[in-house]
């Protein structure tokens, strides 16, 4: 009877793996809420009231107060870019990351999933999912370094303020119409192909992998596509605020709709004349 029950839930492995994705995401935009719910508390409560506060409040665990802590000096402006900064912003955009691309490499993965399923079926299975799917992942934190590296150099170049938001309308407007541009070229049109043919890209690779280093490096490969598909709009964050919900949210949400929507709707296009003509505002003196 438990080796039936086995059964009937194995055959259920992608609605498994999409239960899984979607807790994986929720729990990510969870951190993104806490954290920008903390600054918000940073912001609106001076350094000295906030410490206060946590004095007075209920005995709190050691990393909740490491975590308050940690928030409190982020929003206050004052932290130094130490090793342990380093980490938790390192930290902070790996799962920003996971949050916003999760969604777009659902389809992706579950086909993989399915494919999985009817391969060990005949015998010959494929290499568990979580091995393509933390491959793609592993692109995107290793994108995640890049970008921490680059909020830095912003910062170090008062490009950027403490609260991670674009302190000049001259780098706002050159990020927006450099994004726009990039729109348009040849080299996002083969990466976004890549994600919008699934299929396709893996045949193009070599086929589904059933050793579980080479369904990581073909989940790899996937997010290398992906970044050089999406870092541009992710180079957005730096000039609406890389803390900022509805700016992670609409960004999130176009790249899912640049993947989902038919190739000869001209998504990408539109999108980059409306950054373009943004870029050009900002430089003009418009705000956003």
């Amino acid at each position: 009877m438990a080796s039936t029950a086995l059964e009937i839930t194995l055959r259920r492995d992608r609605l498994i793996v999409g239960a899984a994705l979607a807790a994986l995401t929720f729990v990510s935009w969870l951190y993104i809420l806490w954290l920008v719910e903390t600054m918000d508390m940073g912001m609106t409560m001076p350094a000295g009231d906030m410490t206060s506060s946590m004095q007075d409040a209920a005995p709190m665990s050691d990393m909740a107060m490491s975590d308050m802590a940690m928030g409190e000096t982020v929003m206050a402006g004052l932290h130094p870019w130490s090793f342990t900064y380093f980490v938790f912003m390192f930290v902070m955009w790996a799962v920003m990351m996971v949050g916003m691309m999760t969604p777009s490499a659902a389809p992706m993965i579950l086909i993989y999933a399915r494919v999985g399923r009817a391969a060990e079926e005949k015998g010959r299975p494929l290499a568990a999912t979580g091995f393509f799917a933390s491959g793609y992942l592993l692109a995107w934190t290793a994108f995640s370094l890049i970008a921490t590296l680059g909020q830095w150099a912003l910062e170090q170049a008062l490009l950027l303020t403490p609260m991670m938001v674009s302190a000049s309308a001259l780098f706002s407007g050159l990020v927006l119409i450099a994004a726009g541009l990039f729109q348009w070229t040849p080299q996002k049109d083969a990466c976004l192909s890549h994600c919008q043919a699934p299929l396709a890209f893996v045949h193009a690779h070599g086929g589904f992998r059933r050793e579980p280093l080479g369904a990581l490096a073909l989940g790899f490969h996937h997010g290398l596509y992906c970044i050089g598909c999406c870092w541009a709009l992710m180079a957005l964050l730096f000039v609406g605020g890389v803390m900022n919900v509805l700016w992670i949210a609409a960004i999130a949400i176009f790249v899912l709709a640049e993947k989902l929507l038919p190739p000869r709707w001209p998504v990408s296009r539109v999108a980059g004349g409306v950054l373009i003509a943004l870029g050009i505002w900002v430089l003009a003196g418009g705000t956003l």
